[in-house]
């Protein structure tokens, strides 16, 4: 029995209370250039907490998990992937940060699916890429490498999956969704991205991504080079939209202009006027952006025959409080493509 296996029944069986870390040595037989689970622990609402070694990024990654209804039956895997700053505190525990458990209903809603979630914690203004360099202050990035190579690989034997995965992501993440999607073409069957901007070559999406990047106080000449350098391309899922044919596709953003949840009572505001301020003024700022980058991307999909799902709101900021909402209108599409028996892709 996996110590995977061992935590999920601890929380089955023992209630949803945190407990002492189970310890995983590295494996017996490794090969080379496998993760390998350090370690699992219990958490509130039904996550289990695994730390796994990356060998790409020469460091442990920890990747919070939602287990299937009926964690012992094979189930497909849904990745969802945070914003900006990796979805973690400023201590580095997911559970003071913005991220898909702290500010969404996602344990509720799915948890009667037969759907394994997995969520990696880090990755701050990373784009979830592989970096050309270290970066002096972010270090390693083998995002690419450790999420489409080395954490599915984990996930599948811990948790039984079936070989069919989604990825979604918001804002910065949403981005980066499509860009995994054209890393591992056979990977994926749904790739959803919720307030993101896939243009990341010529000067709008130099200036977006130098944003992100240098906002967490990276060098974005680290990740892709300098502006022109072929990488800047090669990571622009909007040049490359062709090569998403055969995926179920969502996309979907705000305007920017204030909607229902812009309100001091508004999700995750608890009051707050100053909170609600930054998000009228930052928050409808970045929607309007990425408005209009999802209007452009829905034009290339048109442009191309490919179908995809295309939610522009008329109203509503860069808030958690519409990507739940976003993530609720787009989960049949996930449930769909998740059964679908066809390969990925095709």
């Amino acid at each position: 029995m996996s110590v995977v296996t061992r935590c999920v029944l601890f929380v089955l069986t023992a209630g949803l209370v945190f407990g002492h870390a189970v310890a995983a040595a590295e494996p017996a037989g490794r090969t080379a250039d496998a993760a390998w689970v350090v370690s699992a622990s219990p958490g509130p609402g039904g996550v289990v907490e695994l730390v796994v070694y990356s060998v790409a990024m020469g460091k442990p990654v920890t990747v919070t998990v939602l287990p299937a209804a009926d964690p012992a039956a094979s189930a497909p895997v849904l990745y969802l992937l945070n914003g900006v700053d990796g979805g973690s505190g400023p201590d580095g525990d997911w559970r003071g940060g913005g991220n898909w458990l702290t500010r969404t209903d996602i344990a509720e809603f799915l948890a009667d699916e037969q759907v394994t979630v997995v969520m990696p914690v880090g990755g701050a203004g990373s784009y979830y890429a592989d970096w050309r360099a270290d970066d002096p202050v972010l270090g390693r990035q083998r995002w690419t490498t450790f999420l489409t190579r080395e954490l599915p690989r984990v996930i599948d034997a811990e948790f039984h999956g079936t070989g069919a995965n989604a990825v979604a992501g918001v804002s910065m993440a949403g981005t980066a969704a499509f860009q995994l999607a054209l890393a591992a073409p056979r990977l994926y069957r749904a790739v959803a991205s919720y307030s993101g901007c896939v243009a990341t070559s010529g000067p709008q999406g130099h200036a977006i991504v130098n944003t992100v990047v240098s906002g967490q106080n990276g060098d974005p000449v680290n990740m892709w080079g300098q502006p022109g350098d072929p990488l800047w391309a090669a990571n622009d899922p909007f040049l490359h939209a062709d090569r998403l044919r055969g995926l179920s596709l969502y996309i979907a953003s705000g305007t920017g202009l204030p909607g229902p949840l812009d309100t001091v009572d508004g999700p995750g505001l608890r009051g707050d006027s100053m909170k609600l301020l930054d998000q009228l003024l930052i928050g409808g700022a970045l929607d309007a952006v990425t408005g209009i980058c999802t209007q452009q991307l829905a034009t290339r999909l048109t442009e191309l025959d490919i179908p995809a799902t295309v939610e522009l709101r008329p109203n509503g900021t860069h808030s958690w409080g519409y990507w739940r909402e976003d993530f609720h209108r787009s989960w049949p599409m996930f449930a769909a493509a998740l059964k679908d028996q066809r390969t990925p892709g095709k």
